[in-house]
């Protein structure tokens, strides 16, 4: 049974080292500039003390260059590029496919992995990924099981996959979402996202009866809460996704807070190394029982048993 690698938000470089010590296995990681976290404690020099620190404990960091990029952030890009070969960082993450070329002129030696932004939800769409360089895919967050299942048996042999198990659903395609630029001038392709389907907000209906008079949709007091998911958990599917030879596991949670991250982390730690060890007796209640201590928004499995 191969044992999938798990890997853990860092959205600065003590996140990191926490994220390591609970049991993580790679972190990923990314500048408040070219990454889809713009408020992220993370610049050059926090990426270097990272990637530094990572491989001296025999663990792994990929950076995320994966905003939808102007013409006018490819100089920056391309620096970055750059300083990532030279610390030899061990992924970095991209979704368009203007990044892509340049990371292949200016790192040709660093993997390329393809973000959950690129929207990939086929196996057709993970083979055109290959072709062009990419050693890993990122799958989107809408597919059901039988859907990835599908994509492991009809892949490239060669090419990875990653997936999403854990954390806050974005209510966009794949976190491909206007709605913050439109309301706030804050682009979550941009990484600035405002959060605005976690806003409160006032609903009203028109009558049918009365044309024009629109009448509240009543939730609480402070308001209805209708664009905002509940938090992804797939720790009752671990065995499935171990089953189906998914290469790496995700949590999502740049922003969260280090108690979060760490409670995360070591109970699907500890749920991957019990299910490979003992599949016959793996019991997953006991580390939902530890999720639901970080929970938010409530718990969902989103599409994966749809």
């Amino acid at each position: 049974m191969k044992k999938p690698e798990l890997l853990a938000p860092a959205g600065s470089f003590e996140k990191a080292k926490i994220a390591f010590l609970y049991g993580a296995d790679a972190v990923y990681a990314g500048t408040s500039s070219l990454s889809l976290r713009t408020r992220a404690e993370m610049q050059d020099n926090n990426l270097k003390d990272t990637i530094e620190y990572a491989h001296r404990i025999g663990k792994k960091v990929y950076t995320a260059i994966n905003i939808y990029a102007w013409d006018d952030s490819y100089e920056e890009i391309r620096n970055q590029a750059k300083m990532l070969s030279q610390m030899q960082v061990d992924g970095i993450i991209v979704a368009d496919g203007g990044v892509v070329d340049v990371i292949r002129e200016e790192a040709p030696n660093i993997p390329v992995h393809i973000s959950t932004q690129a929207n990939t939800v086929s196996y057709h769409a993970a083979n055109f990924w290959h072709k062009n360089g990419a050693k890993r895919v990122i799958l989107g967050r809408e597919l059901n099981k039988e859907q990835i299942r599908s994509i492991m048996e009809n892949k490239p042999e060669d090419l990875e996959i990653e997936m999403f198990i854990h954390g806050a659903i974005c209510f966009g395609y794949s976190g491909r979402c206007f709605l913050s630029d439109f309301l706030a001038g804050r682009s979550a392709n941009l990484g600035d996202c405002a959060q605005s389907c976690r806003w409160a907000y006032n609903v009203y209906v028109e009558e049918n009866n009365n044309p024009g008079e629109l009448m509240p949709v009543e939730h609480d007091d402070k308001g209805t809460y209708i664009f905002s998911s509940k938090d992804m958990c797939l720790i009752r599917e671990i065995p499935e996704i171990v089953q189906m030879g998914v290469d790496s596991l995700k949590i999502e949670g740049r922003l969260k807070t280090e108690y979060y991250l760490a409670s995360v982390v070591n109970a699907y730690r500890n749920a991957i190394d019990d299910y490979c060890k003992d599949p016959e007796h793996y019991d997953y209640t006991k580390y939902r029982r530890e999720l639901e201590k970080t929970k938010t928004r409530g718990l969902t499995t989103f599409y994966f048993n749809d």
